[in-house]
């Protein structure tokens, strides 16, 4: 018996020993051996000796199976027993049951795969009634580690400068080492109000960093509409969050009004941050703009030749149309890029997405809940997702400042001070305008002299040193930099494309 059976009998086995029922992808796959049984003796019925000799064959390997299945859980028996007979501390029968489940997940090496026993299911369960409280940024797990999809756009997670594929180590001083993401979310997440300390590992820097975030309500809408204007003419954005039940609804109703009240003459769909949701959702706003010729994604599944699906409702529009993406993009975001890009033949522009090409399907474990990857995604021509993202066609960065998590010194920062926070420091000073000569982390004079220039415009005590006013005052201005659409690079390229 091969390992990937083996994985399936275990989860049969293990289901029923919970108390629970056969999971739907089991079931499938059971009725299909029924199907495939019946259709072949339905066509070898003009041989009959040839259907004998077949169904005894079959038989001598269910019965090879249903002895490997029975040896297999006579040594998984015996190994409970023995735990629970010699195992120092006391343990019940239910924690190695969950122990083994947990285990069987684990082997999967499958970040997006997991187990939830009873109590996890109901935090869960109880979360989702209030998944509107906490920091607004979507988690996965990568090489072991609680990693940072996205933060949602105008979040406190995003105000606090946490970016695409920075690492959480640490929540409240608590390790995540070992942590499956439910279990880190759990910690995340919590009342409006309340603060969260994340140690952040970041890529290209040094040392972890603390960021303290203070939790708030997340905004359900997920679509935001706004006009910019190119040479005259009218350009409609549309900011797509996330992909939920009424996505496709609040995006057909935003795009009417750009359509009619705005006389649009181009448009840039925006899926920046976006950690994905539904897959419907993303068809119905995929089917105002392409055909049905050729799929808009394909889905494979293990053993099994690509599935191509096509748009149950088609469009076209006769303006342009470009899409801006970037490294928080993710799963059904990349389906719509890679539908715009690959059918389409539409600019993608911003920078290569996060890479989630799986899905995941929940099924009743007994008391508890599993989740199971259970097929991958790949883009309309066949390219694959996974680990990999879609490319843009027109790549732009964001100027650096973009990027910037709050300056957290112990104490005020002045000449001759040295490390991260001062490369902050500059950094901002740069952006917006002001020249500190270096961005390398040492405070010399020049650095002293652009924050004197600073303190002076902004109505500062003058000192060349960085207190706390100064800093909220620095911040501020950052903040502003980048909620204005005129420093936004990628904005701006994605509409220069609409009229070149």
């Amino acid at each position: 018996m091969n390992l990937s059976k083996k994985l399936l009998v275990m989860i049969v086995v293990l289901s029923l020993l919970v108390g629970g029922v056969v999971t739907a992808v089991t079931l499938e796959i059971i009725n299909q051996d029924e199907t495939v049984e019946s259709d072949s003796k339905q066509t070898n019925n003009d041989d009959e000796s040839s259907n004998e000799e077949e169904q005894h064959q079959n038989k001598e390997s269910d019965k090879d199976n249903n002895e490997e299945v029975s040896s297999d859980m006579e040594i998984i028996s015996y190994a409970m027993s023995l735990l629970e007979e010699n195992y120092v501390d006391e343990i019940s029968h239910e924690e190695l049951i969950e122990g083994a489940i947990e285990g069987v997940v684990n082997k999967l090496d499958d970040p997006y795969s997991e187990y939830m026993d009873p109590e996890t299911m109901k935090q869960f369960q109880s979360q989702i009634e209030s998944t509107f409280e906490g920091i607004g940024a979507e988690v996965t797990k990568r090489e072991g580690y609680i990693t940072i999809v996205t933060p949602l756009k105008g979040t406190p997670a995003e105000k606090a400068g946490i970016r695409p594929n920075d690492r959480i180590i640490e929540v409240d001083g608590e390790s995540l080492e070992g942590y499956t993401v439910f279990e880190a979310v759990t910690l995340i997440r919590g009342e409006k109000g309340t603060d969260v300390t994340l140690t952040i590992d970041r890529p290209g820097e040094e040392q972890p960093f603390e960021v303290v975030i203070t939790r708030d309500t997340i905004p359900l809408t997920t679509v935001y509409s706004d006009v910019q204007t190119q040479d005259g003419k009218n350009v409609g954005v549309l900011q797509i969050r996330s992909f939920s039940e009424k996505t496709a609804e609040e995006f057909r109703t935003e795009l009417e009004k750009l359509e009619t009240e705005e006389n649009i003459e181009g448009l840039v769909i925006d899926v920046r941050g976006n950690p994905g949701g539904l897959l419907n959702s993303v068809e119905d706003v995929l089917g105002h703009f392409l055909g049905d010729e050729q799929p808009y994604v394909q889905t494979t599944r293990r053993d099994q030749d690509p599935e191509p699906l096509y748009l149950k409702k088609t469009g076209s529009k006769d303006y342009p149309i470009s899409v801006l993406v970037n490294e928080g993009s993710a799963s059904a975001s990349e389906i719509l890029a890679a539908a715009m890009k690959e059918v389409g033949e539409y600019e993608v522009v911003g920078t290569t997405t996060f890479g989630k090409g799986t899905v995941q399907q929940t099924m009743r474990l007994g008391e508890g809940l599993l989740k199971v990857t259970v097929m991958k995604w790949l883009s309309p021509e066949g390219n694959p997702i996974n680990e990999v993202g879609v490319e843009p066609s027109v790549e732009v960065k964001q100027p650096e400042y973009y990027y910037l998590t709050l300056i957290q010194a112990e104490e005020p920062l002045k000449r001759d001070a040295n490390g991260e926070e001062v490369a902050k420091l500059q950094t901002m000073l740069e952006g917006i305008g002001y020249q500190p000569g270096r961005t390398d982390g040492y405070f010399d004079g020049q650095t002293e002299t652009a924050l004197e220039n600073f303190q002076q415009s902004n109505d500062l005590e003058v000192t060349g040193v960085l207190n706390e006013k100064t800093e909220e005052a620095l911040e501020q201005q950052i903040l502003d930099a980048v909620n204005n659409p005129e420093n936004d690079r990628q904005l701006q390229k994605a509409i220069d494309v609409l009229f070149e």
